[in-house]
């Protein structure tokens, strides 16, 4: 691992002025990411900034939305009675995602901009241009069971690898941002990227930009919602497809309804079509069958993952009839 310095921060402020004054320099927060791309020198920042000093842990339910601190941590918001209560979806993704040892300490900021776990990416003696610019992609041609069967391109078919940001995007959460320009705010849905021709931006952020809080809006997705991750173990391990379901029904008809996968692109991945299919109709197992086959519509396997699309097909079905049964 390279030297680097640290220094921490007491404001968002200092952090802010501080990452800006070197070019390679990062926030650190819980470091469940960050730590192991600098120890397999992935990344190799000459400046860390600790934001933990920073005052924004809080879980504020304020009206009509609740504002989560980018410092709050996955098992503090998993297991807050309120979440639980009012955006019971969140706090599903949530457990579902790592150990019960890295959720105690990763961050709500740093699960949105942890990297993909592509055995390309981590390995530096393979080619990929997410971490490499233009030196080629492993995975196509290659080991790519886990790879993204939506929105991928030529130089990148890596998934994100968040539960918790596929709940985030079904939600229509906003992200609040502070950078050297000032304070912005930018829907949850438009903050993660597709690789494109430019892999290595994960997302829209400026590279001096603290994320600061996440907004929910109130909904009514309170009772009959659902989160599936299918994987290999149980224990510890990344989707190869996971689901986000929240239905608002009303006398067996659908009112309203939020869709998302994961595992399955560079971002997590809204079914919007699939939602605008499912609103007015009445619950059936056919329906959701129709919505499944319409949500995997344009979906491209690249050989070891071809399974993903008929997986995901059964997956959202599957997810749907949970939901619909609470």
């Amino acid at each position: 691992m390279k030297n680097f310095q640290i220094i921490r921060a007491l404001s968002s402020g200092s952090a802010v002025t501080n990452i800006s004054k070197e070019k390679e320099a990062m926030f650190i927060a819980g470091g469940t990411n960050l730590v192991d791309l600098m120890k397999k020198n992935v990344v190799a920042p000459d400046k860390l900034v600790d934001i933990n000093g920073l005052d924004l842990k809080k879980i504020e339910f304020l009206k009509g939305k609740v504002s989560i601190g980018a410092l709050a941590k996955n098992s503090q918001v998993a297991e807050d009675a309120s979440i639980k209560e009012k955006y019971p979806l969140l706090s599903l993704a949530l457990a579902a995602g790592a150990s019960q040892q890295i959720r105690h300490m990763a961050t709500v900021g740093g699960n949105m901009l942890q990297k993909t776990r592509c055995s390309y990416y981590y390995n530096t003696d393979m080619p990929c241009n997410k971490r490499t610019p233009k030196s080629g992609c492993g995975a196509i041609g290659g080991s790519n069971r886990m790879s993204a069967v939506f929105g991928a391109s030529d130089s990148c078919i890596a998934v994100h690898p968040s539960d918790m940001c596929v709940a985030l995007a079904a939600l229509d959460a906003q992200v609040l941002v502070e950078g050297p320009k000032g304070k912005r705010q930018i829907k949850f849905t438009d903050f993660h990227r597709l690789p494109g021709n430019t892999p290595e931006k994960d997302n829209t952020l400026d590279n001096k930009e603290l994320i600061t809080s996440v907004e929910i809006p109130d909904n009514n997705f309170t009772k009959n919602v659902h989160y599936l991750k299918v994987r290999d173990r149980t224990s510890y391990a990344f989707a190869l497809v996971s689901v986000a379901v929240a239905l608002d029904i009303k006398n067996n008809t659908i009112n309203d309804v939020r869709l998302a996968m994961g595992g399955v692109a560079h971002k997590p991945w809204r079914l919007t079509e699939a939602e605008e299919f499912l609103k007015g109709k009445t619950i059936s197992e056919e329906i959701f069958r129709q919505a499944a086959n319409l949500s995997m519509k344009g979906a491209r396997g690249y050989g070891d993952n071809d399974f993903k699309i008929t997986l995901g097909a059964n997956a959202i079905t599957e997810a749907l009839t949970i939901a619909a049964s609470k």
